[in-house]
C-alpha cells in the first residue's frame, strides 16, 4: 500500500490531526489538550505526518483526533480509580534507568577481555550511539500516533498494517519479554546459592525467586513501579561501584596462579589493548552481543511512552539516561577488567572477586534489580495481554475482582514460562547472547530504520531521498546502515547460535555464548540436566 500523508481538515477550518500532546492549561478546553498543530510545526521546519493505511488490530481508528490525542486520552480516564497516563519524564527516566543500569553491566568487563579494552570501549560509545538514535525514532513515531501501546501496534502499523506483522511482533515481543523473566529467575538463584552455599537445590531456589517477582510484579501502573524503579537503579549503582572498589583493593583476583582446570590460570592479570591473537569470530560476536544486549532496550519505549503525561518530555529522560550509561558501563568495565585481567575474568564479574566478603557484599546490593528488572518486563507482557482483553470494560481502570484476579493470572503464567525456560537454560552468557540474536536485531534495529524511511516518506512523499537534498541521501544511507547492522546481528548471531555440522566443532573460546554451547556444556557434563539441584553459584 502506497503510503499518502494525511492532511484531512475539519469542519472547522482547523487540522484534525494529533500527533503530539501540548501541555494541559486549566484555561484550555481538556477536549483539543494534546492536539498537535500540523501549521505551527511545518512554519518551524519540522514536519510530522500521520502514516496512512490500516489501523492496527485493537486500536482506535487512527484519523481520529477525538480518540487519539494525548488529552483525550487522559480525559477519558479521569474518573477511573486506576489511571494509566500518570508518568513524568522523571519517572520514565526511573524506568529506563532500571532497565539498563542492570546485572548485564557486569559482564563488560568479559567482553572487553574479548575485544580489547579500546575495540571494547569504541564498541560502548557506537552501540549507545546507535541506541539513542533509533530510541529517537521511536519517540517520534509515538508522537505522532498516540494511540500506540506498545511495540506490536507500532510494527503492524510500520509495515502497513498488515495483521500477520501484529502477530509475528506479539510472539516476539512476549518470547523476549519473558526470556529477560528467565534470565532474573536464574540468576536471582545463582545469587542465593552463592549467599548460602548452595543450602537449598538450585531448581528450589529459582522457584522461590519467581514466586517473589510475581508478587512485586502485581502494580498496574508504571507510575507505581518507577518508585520500586529508583530503588533498583541505587542499589545496583552501589553494587558495581563496589565490585570496581573491592577489584582494586584486593591483593589477587579469585583463581590467581591456580593454573585452573585449562591451566591458564596463572601469571599476573593481562589486560589486552586490542583483541588477542587467536580471537574467533565467535567470541569476538559473542562480546559484540553481550554489550548489545545490555543497551538495546527499545522494546518496551513505545509501552513507557503510552503512559506518559507528557510524551514530548521523553527525549529528556532519554539523553540522561544514555550520558549515565555510558559513563557507569565504560567505567566498570574498564576498571574491573584492568584489575582482574583476561586469565581471570568471569561473567557476572562477581565471580572474579577473590575475597568471598567482598564478593557477597557488592552481589547482595544487586538484588533489587535482580528481582525488579525482570519485574518490569512481565509488567509489560502483562499490561499486553491485559489491555487486549479488557479495552473498553471497567475491568481495566477500576478495582474489580475480576480485573485484579486476570492480571494476577497473567503474571503467573508469564512467571511459570520463565522459570522453565530458567531451567531448561541454566547459562547466564548462553541466555544473553540467545536473546540478542534472535530479538534485538529486530527491536534494536531493523524496526527502526524502516520506521525513519516511513515517516519521511509520509512527510514528503515519493522521491523523498532526493527532494531533501543533502540530509535526505545521508539519512537514507545511515537508516539503510542501521537495518543492514540488524541483519547481520541476526545471521551473525544465528551463525553463533546454531552453527551448522560444517563448523560444529569449532573451538570454543571463554564465555562463548550459542545453542551448541549449551549442548556441549551438557555433554561435557559442566551441568548434570535439566531443572538440576546442581548450585550454580559464583
Amino acid at each position: 500500500m502506497a503510503l499518502a500523508r494525511d492532511s484531512k481538515v475539519a469542519a472547522d477550518g482547523t487540522n484534525n490531526i494529533s500527533a503530539l500532546d501540548e501541555r494541559r492549561e486549566p484555561h484550555r478546553d481538556s477536549a483539543s489538550t494534546g492536539a498537535y498543530d500540523v501549521e505551527k510545526a511545518e512554519q518551524s521546519g519540522r514536519k510530522m505526518s500521520r502514516l496512512g493505511g490500516p489501523t492496527t488490530i485493537g486500536v482506535a481508528d487512527s484519523d481520529s483526533a477525538s480518540v487519539v490525542s494525548v488529552g483525550k486520552q487522559m480525559e477519558q480516564e479521569a474518573e477511573n480509580a486506576i489511571k494509566y497516563r500518570t508518568c513524568s519524564w522523571q519517572k520514565t527516566a526511573a524506568l529506563l534507568f532500571s532497565e539498563y543500569i542492570c546485572l548485564a553491566i557486569m559482564s563488560f568487563p568479559y567482553s572487553y577481555s574479548v575485544l580489547g579494552l579500546v575495540p571494547g570501549l569504541l564498541v560502548t560509545v557506537a552501540v549507545a550511539g546507535l541506541v539513542l538514535y533509533t530510541s529517537l525514532v521511536v519517540w517520534e513515531f509515538c508522537l505522532r500516533h498516540p494511540e500506540i501501546r506498545d511495540v506490536c501496534d507500532l510494527g503492524q502499523m510500520l509495515y502497513y498494517g498488515w495483521p500477520w506483522v501484529w502477530y509475528a511482533t506479539a510472539v516476539m515481543f512476549l518470547l523476549n519479554n519473558t526470556f529477560i523473566e528467565a534470565l532474573h529467575v536464574l540468576i536471582g538463584a545463582k545469587y542465593l546459592n552463592t549467599m548460602t552455599g548452595g543450602a537449598v537445590c538450585t531448581v528450589g531456589f529459582s522457584a522461590i525467586m519467581a514466586v517473589i517477582s510475581w508478587i512485586c510484579s502485581l502494580p498496574r501502573t508504571f507510575d507505581t513501579l518507577s518508585k520500586l524503579a529508583t530503588l533498583s537503579v541505587f542499589f545496583t549503582v552501589v553494587s558495581v561501584v563496589l565490585a570496581a572498589v573491592f577489584s582494586g583493593i584486593e591483593e589477587h583476583p579469585k583463581g590467581y596462579n591456580t593454573g585452573g582446570p585449562a591451566g591458564t590460570l596463572v601469571g599476573e592479570p593481562k589486560v589486552n589493548a586490542v583483541a588477542a591473537s587467536g580471537t574467533t569470530f565467535v567470541a569476538g560476536m559473542n562480546a559484540f552481543l553481550n554489550i548489545s544486549y545490555t543497551f538495546i532496550g527499545q522494546i518496551t519505549l513505545p509501552s513507557f511512552i503510552a503512559e506518559m503525561k507528557e510524551p514530548k518530555d521523553f527525549k529528556k529522560a532519554l539523553l540522561t539516561v544514555t550520558v549515565a550509561e555510558i559513563i557507569v558501563f565504560s567505567a566498570v568495565g574498564a576498571i574491573v577488567y584492568n584489575y582482574t585481567g583476561t586469565q581471570y575474568i568471569t561473567s557476572p564479574a562477581f565471580g572474579s572477586l577473590g575475597n568471598e566478603l567482598y564478593q557477597k557484599v557488592s552481589f547482595s546490593f544487586m538484588i533489587p534489580t535482580l528481582i525488579f528488572l525482570g519485574v518490569l518486563y512481565a509488567s509489560v507482557s502483562a499490561r499486553f495481554i491485559f489491555f487486549r482483553i479488557f479495552e473498553g470494560t471497567r475491568h481495566k481502570g477500576n478495582h474489580t475482582v475480576v480485573g485484579w484476579a486476570s492480571w494476577a493470572g497473567i503474571l503467573a503464567i508469564t512467571w511459570i514460562v520463565a522459570f522453565v525456560i530458567a531451567g531448561v537454560i541454566p547459562f547466564f552468557n548462553d541466555l544473553l547472547s540467545l536473546m540478542s540474536s534472535l530479538f534485538d536485531s529486530f527491536f534494536g534495529f531493523i524496526f527502526w530504520g524502516t520506521a525513519y524511511m516511513r515517516m519521511r516518506k509520509a512527510d514528503y512523499g515519493p522521491g523523498w531521498v532526493t527532494k531533501r537534498g543533502i540530509r535526505g541521501l545521508v539519512g537514507f544511507s545511515f537508516n539503510v546502515v542501521i537495518i543492514l547492522i540488524g541483519l547481520y546481528m541476526l545471521t551473525a548471531g544465528t551463525y553463533v547460535s546454531v552453527p551448522p555440522p560444517s563448523v560444529a566443532s569449532y573451538t570454543l573460546t571463554l564465555g562463548q555464548a550459542s545453542v551448541q554451547s549449551i549442548l556441549d556444556n551438557y555433554h561435557a557434563g559442566v551441568v548434570e540436566g535439566v531443572f538440576t539441584c546442581k548450585s550454580n553459584a559464583l
